[in-house]
């Protein structure tokens, strides 16, 4: 098992072994299982998916939404150090849908570059929440 560590600025997500962790970096997603190699990375917006037991069916992995952040394998502990982390229980799929809308919006009618990077910003969260809120649904109808 590897020990995993999800931290944000409000404090630890997730504190647990899994069997697998797999994480979205710059360069695509990465799969972490037992005995992964020494790793430094950077976290960008998307989806953490947690597989507690290796014969675990993917409808019953845990789902995150996190922001941007920074990975670390050491010694079967992985540490992900991220500003926001949403479990997909935690998500409500009518308040992102109405969140990504708004963000679209502020897009939109930005006026200068710093406006329309926090826009942007809005709509990569809120697409990422959505994306996890709908995994969760699609995965509730199989189970």
């Amino acid at each position: 098992m590897i020990h995993l560590q999800l931290v944000t600025l409000s404090g630890m997500k997730f504190d647990d072994d899994a069997y697998e962790v797999i994480l979205p970096t710059q360069d695509g997603e990465i799969g972490v299982l037992p005995g992964h190699m020494p790793l430094i990375s950077v976290a960008t917006a998307g989806v953490i998916m947690v597989r507690r037991q290796p014969r675990d069916a993917d409808r019953a992995r845990d789902l995150f939404a996190i922001s941007g952040g920074v990975i670390e394998v050491d010694h079967n502990t992985l540490r992900v150090i991220v500003d926001e982390a949403d479990h997909a229980d935690d998500i409500n799929e009518a308040e992102a849908e109405v969140a990504h809308q708004r963000a679209l919006a502020l897009k939109k009618g930005a006026k200068d570059e710093v406006s329309l990077e926090q826009a942007q910003a809005l709509i990569d969260r809120s697409a990422v929440r959505l994306q996890v809120a709908g995994l969760r649904r699609r995965n509730q109808h199989r189970g």
